[in-house]
């Protein structure tokens, strides 16, 4: 599994994000590929999940994946809410 936390630089928040994701991963006994990235390196990019900004959601480019977007990318219980459910299925 693939998931790719996106901020418009590729380093600030979603880092943070791909940290907590990684926290959230080990919690569960779970394995997957964590990236951080810019937003321009995301189109034509192959994953399973990209996690982003929800201010992100109107220029956020075509993906052939679920994107979830956060209120708050610095919160660690909004993103347990969004992102367990996906990795559990």
């Amino acid at each position: 599994m693939k998931i790719v936390t996106v901020c418009g630089m590729g380093f600030g928040t979603s880092l943070m994000v791909k940290m907590s994701i990684d926290d959230i991963l080990k919690e569960l006994g779970k394995q997957a590929d964590t990236q951080a990235m810019d937003m321009g390196s995301v189109k034509g990019l192959d994953a399973d999940l990209f996690v982003t900004s929800k201010e992100m959601e109107s220029t956020f480019p075509e993906v052939d994946a679920p994107v979830i977007y956060l209120d708050n990318m610095t919160n660690k219980a909004e993103i347990k809410e969004k992102v367990i459910p996906f990795l559990n299925r």
